[in-house]
């Protein structure tokens, strides 16, 4: 167990050479696909999986537009790789044993997806409590945002009711014990 803390740690180191190299979407995307996580690009359906099948082209040419992250390694470390994303608008993270609520609070303060993430699902991840859920409120232009199977989350009500003071928009759909 403890060799492969040791080797998501080292999945999710941020390379910020390669990042100025190849462009914040190609890095994002490699870091997210080593990590077992899932993209999709802008103006593409397909979902993108396959490390070694990661499209080539010019420099800025596949925008990440979503992050599928189930199940994948992805952790606090690795953040970095978000910031200079600018066209994502919906992630989902599932059964992601590294989201902590330090994650959330990093995601929400992520200034590009302040502006750009409209949708936000949260199952399944048992670090996640009540103060990573409320650090959300940062995500100003969040539309949607599910809630599931979070064991962590002890003030249901207190947390919903300070999103949804911060976030009148916001359509937050609940299936919490």
């Amino acid at each position: 167990r403890h060799f492969w803390g040791w080797l998501n740690a080292v999945f999710n180191k941020v390379d910020y050479e390669r990042i100025q190299a190849v462009g914040p979407d190609r890095a994002a995307s490699e870091w997210l696909l080593r990590c077992g996580a899932l993209v999709r690009y802008q103006g593409y359906q397909k979902w993108q999986q396959d490390y070694n099948g990661l499209p080539t082209g010019p420099l800025g040419k596949y925008k990440i537009e979503a992050i599928n992250a189930t199940d994948s390694c992805i952790m606090y470390r690795g953040f970095d790789y978000l910031d200079g994303l600018e066209h994502v608008t919906e992630i989902k993270l599932q059964k992601c044993i590294y989201i902590q609520d330090e994650c959330l609070q990093r995601l929400s303060e992520t200034k590009n997806l302040q502006k750009s993430l409209l949708q936000l699902k949260i199952i399944s991840c048992g670090n996640v409590t009540d103060k990573g859920i409320i650090a959300l409120h940062k995500l100003t232009n969040l539309e949607y945002l599910y809630l599931s199977d979070l064991p962590g989350i002890r003030e249901k009500e207190t947390t919903v009711h300070i999103l949804q003071q911060a976030l009148p928009n916001l359509e937050l759909e609940l299936d919490l014990e």
